[in-house]
């Protein structure tokens, strides 16, 4: 009898269970996009009614970006310490607190707290949920999983969108929080009730009862109990090796490198979810029509998460992400020539967000690939931490840019540069070989 439940998750076509599990890791990364959505809808009913300027609205809307980089970093391992499970229960509550409290603020300083509250939860949420997707899946469909999982985010921003769009029409910003705050803490008791502690990270870690609580998820997922727990490798002094952290001499080069790539490319895409639609307005466009190029480009973005999962799950993991962190690059030098009609320039953005969003599913996949089960929170929320930091600066250096005079094509040919710098990084990468398998 195979004593190692790991290998068994692994093997064994997915349950119904791990199904869901899946899917509930994409409708949490959905909540990053809704937020990230909300905010940007939100913000003009804000400026407007506390009279602030773009400065201090800018400020408003970097706070939760601050949070989500402290998030990913510090909570992400916390979740390889004390486990999948409450850290994502306790990050969706901190989500869900932070949405309802930022519709009670009445100046930017308690909103801009509020909003790095929230975003604390959410890196911390970014994190885990990598983890989870990567470790209920079996070998043959890991891939595809976290691949999915990361098509939550396009999707939540094209609801945020449009839901957003109905309650501002109200003429008051808060509904857009309130209704977040109610979607996020009815998650609260399908994670408890569908989203047991992993096994993987139960099998490793071997807290006490993990046997038990090993044996109860195989039952649910129609697999036979182990009589015991697997034993853990140690290395030459006995140590577990379990005990190894992100930046052990063994696993420090993989680390810096995917956090680099990560960060490079986060900066593309961010240049184009964050200035497209000022762009647009620029171009002669409404902002309502700018809205609607927006929603186009996250909807390229979950069509293209979804076909890099699949690529990923049939073909070479790395030669499949260096090829749409290339695409990236091209397609947002093409949006930087700019177009007079509206319906070429939301296929460009369909484009540009089919690849730029299809790379970080990639980067997602090759993060539960590269790092092993008990530090794989740890190593996603730190590239994603510092990742975070590229989010921040890809509006700034544009809008620096543009302020010098730069012309669009000029700052679009840079600002799509981290794309195939971040390529270039993941070559460099030692990837596991076919079918190993790193618990």
């Amino acid at each position: 009898m195979n004593n190692d439940p790991r290998q068994t998750l692994a093997d064994a076509p997915m349950s119904v269970m791990q199904i869901i599990a899946v899917a509930i890791t994409i409708c949490l990364n959905a909540l990053d996009g809704f937020d990230v959505m909300a905010i940007s809808f939100a913000s003009p009913g804000i400026a407007s009614e506390w009279g602030i300027d773009r400065a201090a609205l800018g400020f408003v809307l970097s706070a939760e970006l601050a949070g989500m980089a402290v998030g990913s970093l510090l909570l992400g391992s916390l979740a390889d310490r004390i486990g999948r499970r409450p850290t994502v229960l306790g990050c969706v509550t901190v989500m869900a607190i932070g949405m309802y409290m930022a519709s009670t603020a009445h100046d930017v300083y308690t909103l801009s707290l509020w909003r790095v509250f929230t975003g604390l939860g959410i890196g911390g949420v970014l994190a885990a949920i990598n983890a989870v997707a990567a470790e209920y899946s079996n070998a043959k469909n890991r891939n595809l999983s976290v691949s999915l999982m990361s098509v939550g985010y396009p999707l939540g921003a094209v609801l945020g969108g449009l839901v957003a769009t109905e309650l501002l029409k109200s003429g008051d910003w808060r509904p857009v929080f309130h209704f977040g705050a109610v979607v996020t803490a009815a998650f609260l008791p399908i994670i408890w009730f569908f989203v047991p502690e992993s096994v993987s990270w139960l099998a490793t870690k071997q807290p006490a009862g993990a046997l038990e609580r090993i044996n109860a998820s195989l039952k649910r997922m129609g697999h036979a109990a182990i009589t015991a727990l697997p034993v853990i490798e140690q290395d030459a002094s006995g140590r577990k090796t379990s005990s190894e952290t992100i930046f052990s001499p063994a696993m420090i080069r993989t680390t810096l490198l995917v956090a680099a790539a990560y960060f490079c490319h986060i900066t593309t895409f961010y240049y184009i979810i964050k200035w497209v639609p000022k762009i647009v307005v620029d171009m002669g466009f409404s902002p309502s029509a700018a809205g609607g190029v927006l929603v186009w480009a996250n909807v390229g973005g979950a069509i293209g998460g979804a076909v890099v999962g699949f690529l990923a799950s049939r073909l070479n993991l790395r030669l499949v992400t260096v090829a749409v962190l290339v695409g990236s690059t091209i397609m947002v030098n093409v949006f930087g020539h700019g177009y007079s009609d509206l319906t070429t320039l939301s296929i460009v953005c369909a484009c540009a967000g089919f690849f730029t969003n299809g790379a970080i599913n990639g980067l997602y996949a090759i993060f539960a690939q590269v790092f092993p089960s008990h530090m794989r929170a740890s190593g996603t929320g730190f590239a994603i931490g510092v990742g975070r930091g590229g989010s921040v600066l890809a509006p700034i250096i544009a809008g620096l840019l543009f302020n010098a005079g730069i012309s669009l094509t000029m700052v679009s040919l840079m600002l799509s540069f981290g794309a195939v710098i971040a390529a270039g990084i993941i070559m460099m990468l030692v990837m596991p070989k076919q079918g190993e398998v790193k618990y």
